[in-house]
């Protein structure tokens, strides 16, 4: 069965005169779907890494998700229903680049994939977490 998304918001926390989005702040929508977003990093276990320049991804309101990993560029299909995200099996190009850019493109896809991500969103940036307590960390991308 095949789930297309239309339009989707994922919330996001406004924090106030400092305090951490999670305290009462207000809530407001700003869309997932149809940004570009640059990935700024994957943090697993405890420790990040940061992302080559070229990673980012864009995630379509037809169930689509696009970008590059780090080296390669990438497709995969994509479910979003609220603040959870799952992307399917992921399709890539298979360049080789150095072994910094393979070792983080490797991360990012495994982290993407493992399961459901729960996003959250503030001042711009994304952050997709894992059942596991994994991140990763984006941020918006001006369209070039």
């Amino acid at each position: 069965m095949t789930v297309r998304v239309v339009a989707v918001l994922v919330p996001l926390m406004v924090a106030c005169g400092g305090q951490r989005a999670d305290s009462g702040a207000m809530s407001v929508q700003q869309p997932l779907t149809g940004t570009d977003w640059r990935v700024d990093g994957v943090t697993v276990g405890g420790t990040t890494q940061h992302a080559p320049a070229a990673a980012h991804l864009r995630i379509d309101e037809d169930g689509r998700a696009a970008g590059n990993l780090g080296c390669n560029q990438f497709s995969a299909r994509v479910t979003v229903h609220g603040d959870r995200i799952t992307f399917g099996d992921i399709r890539s190009t298979r360049m080789a680049c150095d072994p910094r850019r393979m070792d983080f493109e490797r991360t990012l896809a495994r982290t993407l994939t493992t399961g459901t991500l729960t996003a959250r969103s503030a001042d711009g940036k994304l952050t997709l977490t894992d059942g596991d307590g994994d991140r990763v960390h984006l941020s918006h991308r001006a369209p070039e």
